[in-house]
């Protein structure tokens, strides 16, 4: 961490002076920094910077997170195994004073930073490479992905039915499923979002392929695309006879995409509302719930002091939880890595300083371990109202309230997990944001044998973030 602290530091100075005026030379570009907030896909339609030459910017994220979080259960006693009578349903930090079923977890987490290669490689094609340089669950530096972004065509002499009306982007990317991706934090990069964390059932991967746009209008977008359904490519062949315990003969299916958005702005309002759709009717090892390679900004909340450990969304055993294997901490995981179906509806008003976001969300299919037919379901309901304020909205008041209901891996009962979370934010420059969050979650309906049985957990958490 301190070398890739020390890199992240000597690219901070050498691109800070040119960084700025380099997002303007990007076509069709969405600013990492304050002017990236409630931006979406990049408009089709705005005036865009004339090319003349190739450029290239080079940007990062920087956050760093404090935390002040207690969790607590009641837990039942159920042996970790025949030989080790530990009890497995205690709470990470919890027990180490006695029999205490509560833990406060206060400290720094680890610092998460992104690194980000855009060039503009001729008049409307843009290719853009972006990698972690530490996170929670990679502390080590990890390459997201990259892609080619194509709104012209200047090699067929820009024809005006592709440059008015169609986008192609192709690569190794975040799917464009649900407009939640574009607030949610993603390792260092967290000015997009008014909050700490992401929903507690949150939507995130990267994979390959491609996706089409068509613009039939100011304000309309449709979009189609497919994707491997892996998180990285895979040419191994597939086994023709099925493993012990998997129900279904494994596939490598790719994922389907689907998207409509309507956006338009009259005087000081505007409106926006959106519906994704991703499906994948049979992987080894899709990711779309299990995806993200950063981690949650709440550390080590309601996890077990021994956890299982899932490699693929598959369980593989007991072993002690740490910042690294238990990078999901305070989401629910759904665990549909084999088959999955998901929809997504987000409605976004603006008027003046005010803001209300929101999404309807559900998710249905199963993993590898359960027969055909026994697809499971997962419904997310979330609001959230932001309150922009001072010149150029440089800060602002936000409430959030979340919600999902599901039927756990092996379990044949639903269980709900709630989440209120209130945050403050300042952006003293553009590049700049400070935030503090106070969020109480709560755990209900799951069974007194499970380590989450009568959760919660409550606290703040202080946050800063440098994006450029």
């Amino acid at each position: 961490m301190k070398k890739i602290s020390t890199i992240f530091i000597l690219l901070s100075f050498m691109t800070a002076g040119i960084a700025s005026a380099q997002d303007s030379l990007m076509q069709y570009f969405r600013s990492p920094d304050q002017k990236g907030i409630n931006v979406f896909e990049p408009s089709k339609w705005d005036d865009q910077p004339a090319f003349d030459k190739m450029k290239v910017k080079i940007g990062g994220a920087f956050t760093q997170d404090f935390q002040s979080l207690k969790h607590s259960n009641t837990p039942s006693y159920v042996p970790e195994s025949q030989s080790n009578f530990v009890n497995k349903n205690l709470l990470y930090g919890a027990g180490a004073d006695g029999d205490s079923a509560s833990a406060q977890l206060r400290g720094f987490n680890t610092a998460m930073a992104n690194l980000y290669i855009d060039a503009q490689l001729a008049d409307g094609i843009r290719v853009s490479i972006e990698s972690y340089m530490s996170g929670r669950h990679h502390p080590e530096m990890w390459v997201k992905g990259g892609y080619i972004q194509v709104d012209k065509l200047p090699m067929f002499g820009n024809p005006e039915w592709f440059s008015k009306y169609l986008r192609l982007k192709v690569g190794e990317f975040q799917p464009n499923y649900g407009d939640m991706q574009f607030r949610r934090s993603d390792a260092g990069n967290c000015i997009y979002n008014p909050f700490v964390e992401n929903y507690i059932m949150d939507a995130f991967t990267t994979e390959i392929g491609g996706e089409l746009y068509i613009f039939p209008f100011k304000g309309l977008e449709l979009m189609g695309g497919m994707t491997n359904g892996q998180i990285e490519g895979n040419v191994t062949p597939n086994p023709t006879t099925q493993p012990p315990g998997i129900n279904d003969p494994i596939k490598s299916n790719p994922s389907i995409l689907g998207k409509i958005a309507f956006d338009r702005t009259m005087g000081d309002f505007r409106g926006r509302l959106s519906a994704s759709y991703y499906s994948n009717s049979g992987d080894v090892a899709n990711t779309l719930y299990l995806g993200d390679r950063a981690g949650s900004h709440y550390s080590m909340v309601m996890e077990q002091a021994r956890s299982t450990i899932f490699v693929n969304g598959i369980p593989t055993g007991i072993g002690p939880s740490t910042t690294l294997n238990n990078k999901d901490s305070g989401r629910l995981l759904p665990i549909l890595n084999n088959k999955v179906t998901s929809i997504m509806i987000n409605p976004f008003i603006k008027f003046k300083g005010l803001e209300f976001f929101g999404g309807y969300e559900i998710a249905k299919g199963r993993c590898n371990f359960e027969k055909a037919g026994e697809e499971r379901t997962f419904t997310q309901m979330a609001a959230e109202l932001v309150y922009r304020f001072l010149p150029r909205e440089q800060c602002y008041i936000g409430a959030r309230y979340v919600t999902v209901t599901g039927q756990q891996l092996f379990e044949d009962y639903k269980v709900t997990v709630s989440r209120t979370a209130i945050a403050a934010g300042w952006f003293p420059i553009k590049n700049i944001e400070l935030k503090g969050e106070y969020v109480m979650q709560d755990y209900k309906n799951f069974t007194p044998y499970d380590y989450q049985y009568q959760g919660k957990f409550s606290g703040f958490v202080l946050e800063s973030v440098v994006a450029f």
